[in-house]
């Protein structure tokens, strides 16, 4: 298994024809003991992944939240809204089938945030993000990405796949950020130059 990394650079893709990026994390009480510690830990905290549809600048499309299939075509689907972090392995998972892609779409940001409201990265603990190949039936993960612990703000640029002609790479980006809480505007400009 291999960490990547912003120093990495971007990786190839080529035969690579369905990948997945799981986010997880599992919650913490922020120190706080007793009754309300535990009262906070058995609520847990909500984060949320994205993928961020890009047409060379322009956002188009995103998957998320209770958008589980944008293009509506399978292309690019989302497991769903996970908003406890509760429970073992990928608590939201976006998948992506590359042979689907329309054309015009030349980028897919992927985000994870904390976007609603009362939602918090200080809530969350042991935040990743595991890459899976899909191609030819069987899902291997492949790599992580653990994004910094330094830095301020409330969302994180993950990583940004994009085409190379007719082929596709992942590069890791790791830069946080802020986003108004529950403004889908703010999230989508956040995708923005990434």
């Amino acid at each position: 298994m291999v960490t990547l990394s912003k120093a990495d650079g971007p990786a190839d893709l080529d035969g690579v024809t369905k990948m997945g990026i799981g986010a997880s994390w599992d919650t913490t009480t922020g120190g706080s003991g007793g009754l309300m510690g535990f009262a906070r830990k058995a609520r847990g905290t909500d984060l949320d992944a994205f993928a961020i549809l890009m047409s060379g600048s322009d956002p188009v499309r995103y998957a998320g939240l209770d958008v589980t299939d944008p293009l509506q075509n399978g292309a690019v689907t989302h497991s769903g809204d996970n908003q406890t972090g509760h429970g073992k392995g990928d608590d939201e998972l976006i998948g992506v089938d590359f042979e689907r892609i329309p054309g015009h779409v030349t980028a897919i940001v992927f985000v994870c945030a904390a976007y609603k409201r009362g939602s918090d990265f200080n809530k969350a603990a042991n935040v990743s993000f595991k890459v899976y190949d899909s191609s030819g039936g069987n899902t291997a993960q492949v790599a992580d990405i653990w994004p910094s612990l330094l830095g301020s703000g409330n969302a994180i640029a993950v990583a940004k796949a994009f085409r190379v002609g007719s082929s596709w790479k992942l590069e890791v980006i790791n830069e946080r950020g802020t986003v108004k809480q529950g403004d889908q505007s703010s999230l989508l400009r956040f995708a923005v130059g990434k």
